[in-house]
């Protein structure tokens, strides 16, 4: 594993527990993070909290598509990988504004991949998205599946970002690894994620919205398998590869309700409504390849998952 590692997006759901992580293994991160309003800052600082309380953590609020903030970053800190999980998220989010998606995730990335082969980093392991897989009716989805029919912007952004990774792999040498993460969930989580909202207004006494009818299916995979997945990425540090790092099991939204329901001791109210543009019916990862080159092998079923989720979210909340 390398000794200093830049990850960006630090005080984002995964990125926080990915650097939290390395933290306690003893590699000196350098967080990057501009703390953007996406979703309340607060849950952000917060995450930031947890972080600071490591003397081998530094962190810089920046945005990754200024280049020269880049730059200047990269130039100070010298890391020997980079793993960049800053990123405008979300697929509804895209329908609305379009131009954070490109400006975040492609000009932000572009200056990620310039400052990796400018300052000889060794390796660049990087968020990609099971969204890239659109509406493939091949289940379960296989990093060998064509992959070019994104229907969101946020999934043309990441497949843009699989794009450019191999041609700079090709070009100059730089090692990238891209990790297609399916619907990922747990402590710290994202409240802008099905499981937040549905735990949210089930304890408000307000009815939740359910997509597609109920009729949605999605590979739950809880954030401490991903982060094993992430780490052993970073430690192997492949030449030029992309890994599907999902559960391997795809659950029924309904199922995922029921166990917020058991777990808040509350009954759900339902509002029943169409598919939404960009939304896919089901998400599955095959994650054979993923299994055989980075040993990856997820615990956690969303039985025992949900319920580390919810005992999370009442402490956080003082519920």
């Amino acid at each position: 594993m390398a000794d200093k590692i830049l990850i960006t997006g630090s005080s984002g759901f995964i990125g926080m527990h990915l650097s939290k992580s390395l933290l306690e293994d003893g590699i000196s991160i350098l967080g990057v993070d501009n703390m953007n309003d996406y979703y309340d800052p607060k849950l952000k600082y917060d995450r930031l909290k947890q972080l600071q309380k490591f003397k081998n953590f530094d962190f810089v609020q920046a945005d990754i598509s200024d280049k020269e903030v880049v730059d200047k970053v990269f130039r100070n800190f010298k890391p020997d990988r980079v793993v960049n999980l800053a990123a405008q998220a979300g697929v509804r989010y895209s329908l609305e504004d379009p131009g954070a998606y490109i400006q975040a995730n492609i000009v932000g990335f572009m200056n990620i991949l310039e400052a990796c082969r400018h300052n000889k980093v060794d390796g660049l392991i990087y968020a990609s998205s099971s969204s890239v897989y659109g509406g493939n009716k091949k289940i379960p989805f296989s990093i060998d599946d064509s992959v070019d029919k994104p229907i969101s912007i946020y999934a043309a952004s990441k497949k843009s970002n699989e794009l450019m990774a191999y041609s700079y792999s090709h070009l100059y040498g730089l090692n990238t690894t891209g990790l297609r993460f399916f619907t990922v969930y747990g402590p710290w989580g994202r409240p802008d994620m099905a499981m937040f909202i549905f735990s949210e207004k089930i304890l408000n006494g307000e009815p939740i919205p359910v997509f597609n009818h109920g009729k949605m299916q999605r590979d739950f995979t809880f954030i401490d398998d991903i982060i094993e997945g992430t780490k052993s990425s970073i430690k192997l540090n492949y030449g030029c590869e992309v890994f599907n790092l999902g559960n391997n099991k795809s659950e029924d939204l309904m199922d995922m309700i029921a166990l917020i329901e058991e777990g808040l001791n509350k009954k759900a109210r339902f509002n029943f409504l169409d598919i939404q543009p960009g939304d896919v019916e089901k998400s599955f990862a095959d994650i054979d390849y993923s299994n055989k080159m980075l040993d990856f092998r997820p615990k956690t079923s969303i039985k025992d998952g949900i319920p580390k989720f919810l005992d999370w979210y009442k402490t956080y909340f003082n519920i």
